[in-house]
């Protein structure tokens, strides 16, 4: 039998998540700490927290998707310096989210947790939103603390063809 060909959008979309999440790290880890304290009105979820959510939700929907138990929690950065360690466990989970593009459609569910089991590209597809969802509230959070610091045009997938040399 051989290898299932991976959906190219899928694989593209996933590869826009990991590309854009590496870039907004990268941004946040060129600010000063007091940046990860920022929060939007009326919200107790500062940048550090969303950031931090961001990524061990990517951990967690890997950990679904390959029937592995939930991961467990992990502390925010208090620092731009402990940005890059977050950066290099997103881009393990998401990588491990992008190998999941080329499997199969079928279910996934954590181990011994008795939870509703999620058709995989449910799983993914939630991935990609969850992703883009809180990379927005990110830019929100410090545009309303008066840094437009993310520009989410910048981060499109637009510009991710660019950079790839690819064309939008």
């Amino acid at each position: 039998m051989s290898d299932p060909t991976p959906d190219p959008t899928l694989d593209r979309l996933l590869r826009h998540m990991a590309w854009a999440n590496a870039t907004l790290i990268t941004t946040l880890a060129q600010l000063p700490d007091s940046v990860l304290a920022l929060a939007s009105p009326r919200n107790e979820w500062t940048v550090a927290r969303i950031m931090n959510h961001l990524v061990s939700a990517a951990g967690g929907y890997a950990a679904r998707l390959d029937g592995r138990p939930r991961l467990p929690q992990t502390q925010p950065p208090t620092t731009a310096a402990a940005l890059p360690a977050l950066a290099e466990r997103c881009a393990g989970y998401d990588a491990q989210l992008l190998a999941q593009a080329a499997l199969p459609e079928g279910t996934a569910a954590y181990a011994n947790t008795g939870e509703i089991p999620r058709a995989r590209s449910t799983v993914l597809g939630q991935a990609i939103h969850h992703a883009t969802e809180h990379r927005a509230q990110i830019a929100g959070a410090l545009s309303t603390n008066g840094l437009d610091a993310i520009d989410l045009d910048a981060l499109d997938l637009w510009a991710y063809g660019e950079e790839e040399g690819l064309g939008a």
